[in-house]
């Protein structure tokens, strides 16, 4: 087709400004290259983003349950950390309808579950940005051996969906820079149907029904890991006040559910005053629990702010997801590998309940824990400060680890071992530890040389000598 004169001039316009624009980004970022598609995480590689630091996620979730679509919408407010032409973000399976960086549209193109985005402008190392995306599609869960053989993430019920994410799930259903290191503040508001509750971290600052539908907006003004958000939905009674200590007090639970024996929001309150005074003061803004009927998933997850339930748990099971709110949430894994810097610890918490109560010592859940496993037994076999991706959350990460602390208390002495506790989570506090980090605090902490305990405890195959 020939173009007219005055086309030809508009087509020479355009292919000007174009050029002035490119000038423009590369003097803007001189040297721009795309940004690495993961972190590089031994277990998981292509999880989280390079180039750039999450700061801010402003989530938009409406969920239809009749037909399982949720329509979705992202703006991540972040930093580039490198001149960038181009950046990914994590996604499994669902559409993208449209992608803008800074209030322009963006080209974007996908492989398997990366998004990668090139903004109309490059990127200037320090810069902050903005990434709003659309999207839609049916959330799947996730399944195999890593999470106990159970399926994990956003998982449908009988009257919305339980949202439980750790370690990878959280990218089945926002776009995301989805890896424990690449922590981030959220807006989260949850569009539902009217008479169900959208249940998220943080705090509840407004809520109400438009259209017909009911809308709930949450913001956790803490840093958080991707895998600890959640958008949960369903029918629940809810109960709302504060601990002895004064921290404001959420906890939703499904009325289909059976009473039981144990007062949820009882030991919710309990167990955080409890441990603010053991590991530091309690780190984000509420504390409470989501207690739904899902049967299917057979694990519980602490939830920033609100551990979920899938079913109505023990005393033990709640005492274990409120010290992860320390160990896990306010300090979080550098790398997937030192996962027992949150299980073990929070196992050992489970021992200090029970000396709490005065059911055991630690020492004694200790030597039941030793002498319930024979030496022969493979929980011996597991190298405890890195336990590989697909058994990640083996028994002996979560027992093993709380013994390395039992076998630590009993050598730097009580004294020393409850500074260490608070020091730890006041050293990271929002941010991430790794083991080594740990090691050389307790050793500074104790003034002691640790490296052969740690080197038993954690590291060496093998049922080691009681302490």
């Amino acid at each position: 087709m020939a173009l007219s004169r005055s086309a030809r001039r508009t087509s020479r316009w355009l292919a000007l400004a174009t050029a002035v624009a490119s000038a423009f980004a590369i003097a803007a970022a001189p040297g721009a290259s795309p940004g690495a598609p993961g972190i590089g995480d031994p277990y998981f590689p292509d999880l989280g983003n390079g180039g750039f630091d999450a700061l801010h996620y402003d989530l938009g979730v409406s969920y239809n349950p009749d037909t399982d679509v949720l329509d979705g919408t992202t703006t991540l407010t972040a930093k580039a950390t490198e001149n960038l032409s181009s950046f990914d973000l994590d996604l499994q399976k669902l559409t993208v309808d449209s992608v803008r960086v800074d209030g322009r549209a963006a080209r974007f193109t996908r492989s398997a579950d990366e998004i990668t985005i090139t903004p109309a402008r490059a990127l200037a190392k320090n810069h902050t940005f903005r990434v709003s995306l659309a999207y839609h599609g049916i959330p799947e869960p996730l399944s195999g051996p890593i999470v106990f053989g159970s399926q994990y993430g956003w998982m449908k019920t009988t009257d919305g969906v339980f949202v439980a994410c750790e370690p990878n799930a959280a990218s089945s259903w926002f776009p995301s820079s989805d890896h424990p290191s690449d922590k981030a503040t959220y807006d989260i508001d949850i569009d539902a149907p009217k008479g169900l509750t959208g249940v998220s971290n943080g705090r509840l600052v407004d809520s109400g029904t438009r259209d017909g539908r009911s809308h709930f907006h949450w913001r956790e003004s803490k840093p958080m890991a991707t895998y600890l958000a959640t958008a949960t939905i369903g029918k629940f009674d809810v109960q709302q006040g504060r601990t002895p200590a004064g921290t404001p007090i959420y906890v939703a639970t499904d009325p289909v559910l059976p009473k039981g024996t144990v007062d949820v929001y009882k030991v919710t309150a309990e167990a955080t005053d409890y441990w603010s005074k053991l590991f530091g003061p309690y780190p984000f803004e509420e504390t409470g629990a989501i207690v739904d009927d899902m049967p299917q998933a057979g694990f519980s997850l602490e939830v920033q702010s609100k551990p979920a339930y899938s079913a109505v748990r023990s005393e033990s099971t709640i005492v274990h997801e409120l010290a992860h709110q320390w160990f896990g949430d306010e300090v979080s894994v550098a790398q997937w590998k030192d996962i027992w810097l949150n299980e073990g610890f929070a196992t050992y918490a489970q021992w200090l309940w029970d000396e709490h109560r005065g059911t055991h010592t630690t020492r004694e859940d200790f030597v039941s824990e030793y002498n319930a496993r024979p030496a022969a037994d493979d929980f011996w076999q597991t190298r405890v400060d890195d336990p590989q991706r697909d058994t990640m959350f083996a028994d002996a990460v979560y027992t093993r680890g709380a013994m390395t602390l039992e076998a630590l208390r009993e050598r730097i002495g009580d004294k020393a071992f409850f500074r260490l506790l608070p020091a730890w989570t006041a050293a990271h506090r929002y941010g991430n530890g790794t083991t080594e980090e740990f090691e050389a605090l307790a050793e500074k902490v104790s003034h002691q040389d640790l490296t052969g305990l740690f080197r038993t405890w954690l590291e060496t195959p093998g049922r080691p000598a009681l302490p």
